[in-house]
């Protein structure tokens, strides 16, 4: 926009003509002097410009110039936010797990047979197996990764179909005050609160390979044995998040979303740094 020459009205200095400017100051000749102004902040409260044309042009350039100025504004204090919610987390971890060492994958997944998939919701639990060889022959598997940070995805497969559909069908934050090394009886209760159930319908939509995946064979797609194993701890944060999308019922959804954030803090996530889904169905 070519503003030279254009007549203009100081509050202070009155009449003047704009001799020169740029994307960041202009600079304008009155009675006795020339002056220099940031541009073009000076407009609007001290300075007039009498071409109305060039105004109507000055104007929108005022505008789109504020509109950057909020949002650069806006994206410092989502990262000054972002800052705070790392600090808080850090605190609250502290505070909650002094003695326990985060473990990056101190998640479960669950194989549900047909009777499980209607007594782990009835009775909010899941049995980690008995120990198939050994002295310890018999005896309940202990699911020594699991703390308070932890969370159980509950899993299943129609019958006659591959593995790579494996459905999600609901995940809870196992009880408070759980600790896996000391669980004796192989069961792992359900938190009183965070733990949520998927329709077929949604369930159909939440695919377990979408999520997980073996690094040193990321096309693969298997399950030969055992009821479960551990998995990364942003995956599940993944899972929440995309449950959260899923419940349509605003109570529902509201569980959900709290499930999510109580997650993440107890696992030090923060949903702005959340990476998408790359599971071995996304690697095909």
């Amino acid at each position: 926009m070519n503003l030279i020459n254009k007549k203009v009205t100081h509050k202070r200095f009155g009449m003047g003509s704009i001799v020169k400017h740029n994307d960041s100051s202009i600079e304008i000749l009155f009675a006795t002097e020339n002056k220099k102004f940031v541009f073009p902040d000076v407009f609007g409260k001290h300075l007039k410009l009498h071409d109305k044309s060039a105004a109507i042009s000055l104007e929108k350039i005022i505008q789109e110039k504020e509109m950057e100025r909020k949002e650069e504004e806006w994206k410092k204090e989502e990262e000054k936010k972002l800052l705070r919610k790392k600090q808080e987390l850090r605190l609250e971890y502290e505070k909650l797990m002094k003695n326990h060492k985060l473990h990056p994958e101190s998640q479960m997944v669950f194989w549900c047979d047909t009777d499980e998939q209607n007594s782990s919701f009835s009775e909010w639990k899941v049995f980690s197996g008995a120990i198939k060889s050994g002295n310890n022959k018999g005896k309940p598997n202990k699911p020594i990764r699991l703390h308070q940070n932890s969370a159980v995805l509950l899993t299943a497969i129609d019958s006659g179909m591959p593995e790579k559909d494996r459905r999600i069908l609901g995940v809870y934050m196992v009880n408070e005050g759980f600790v896996g090394k000391l669980c004796e009886d192989g069961n792992i209760p359900a938190h009183t609160k965070y733990r949520l159930q998927l329709t077929e319908q949604e369930s159909d939509q939440m695919l377990f390979w979408e999520y997980y995946v073996n690094e040193k064979f990321p096309k693969k797609m298997s399950w030969n044995t055992g009821k479960y194993r551990y998995f990364d701890n942003s995956w599940m944060a993944q899972i929440l998040h995309d449950i959260v999308s899923l419940k349509s019922d605003p109570k529902e959804r509201e569980l959900a979303q709290q499930f999510f954030e109580h997650f993440c803090k107890m696992n030090q996530i923060t949903e702005q740094e959340l990476p998408k889904p790359n599971g071995a169905l996304m690697r095909i």
